[in-house]
């Protein structure tokens, strides 16, 4: 019965050798990593006063509006983007802004409003709307600026921009907070080009490190949340159990003939 043991003991520590959280991770740099852990006061300001601009593949809501009559404080809808994408999912919902940068209009035809703010490019449609419509009112949305949040989440997925912008506390709230399995002092926020991202990396954990970064999310962020080391073992166990079974059933079977 003790070499029972002792081999049920030797498979379990052989299962379990090398099955750490690296085959479970993604981004993965040299030890020699260059993400950015702390960032300068300077940015930080710039981080919190960001303001998105249209980019090109975007999607716009337009809307302009007109007085209903004169005299009138009522303002009617005479172009939206919903109605230009009628039956449209949400993910297609508004106009695509062309790999030009513009978008197509009604009256005005093509305008280029690719690296404007929305306020930007409500003055330049307004502007633009003047020539032929009395005292317009123009609207733009930015429909799909979101957030993508992989990993170590209860809710991984895509998290919509609602208010302009986010903070990492915001985006893990809305992905129903970490897994058990979660790493919370190395959190990745990959953002930029991805053939050259920029990484930065968070630790939840302590507050002199929070002091030092910046929380403040981007359009297009993507959130990586990596597993700690009990990933890897929690798999190998599960994956595991089912062989260490049949081990054990087989070295039962032969202790039971070998005692008779």
């Amino acid at each position: 019965m003790v070499v029972l043991k002792n081999v049920v003991f030797l498979s379990i520590l052989i299962l379990l050798t090398g099955c750490g959280s690296k085959n479970y991770k993604l981004f993965q740099e040299k030890e020699d990593s260059s993400a950015e852990k702390t960032v300068s006061k300077t940015q930080y300001e710039k981080d919190v006063n960001f303001e998105s601009v249209i980019s090109k593949n975007d999607r716009v809501n337009i809307t302009v509006y007109v007085q209903s009559g004169k005299d009138s404080q009522q303002m009617t809808p005479i172009l939206s983007g919903d109605m230009l994408s009628s039956g449209a999912t949400v993910e297609t919902k508004g106009l695509l802004v062309s790999k030009k940068g513009s978008v197509i209009l009604p009256l005005i035809g093509e305008v280029e409003i690719s690296g404007l703010t929305q306020n930007e490019a409500t003055s330049l449609l307004l502007k633009k709307y003047k020539k032929y419509i009395r005292n317009p009112y123009v609207l733009i949305e930015i429909q799909n600026q979101r957030i993508i949040v992989l990993g170590e989440v209860k809710k991984p997925g895509i998290v919509p921009i609602i208010n302009g912008n986010m903070n990492i506390i915001e985006v893990l709230a809305r992905s129903g907070d970490f897994t058990d399995v979660a790493s919370r002092d190395d959190i990745l926020v990959v953002r930029g080009d991805l053939r050259n991202p920029k990484i930065m990396q968070i630790d939840l954990t302590s507050l002199d490190a929070i002091r030092q970064t910046s929380l403040i999310l981007k359009p297009n962020d993507i959130v990586y949340i990596q597993p700690s080391s009990l990933k890897g073992i929690n798999v190998a166990i599960k994956e595991g159990l089912p062989i260490l079974q049949v081990i054990t059933n087989l070295l039962l079977s032969y202790n039971i003939v070998t005692d008779d």
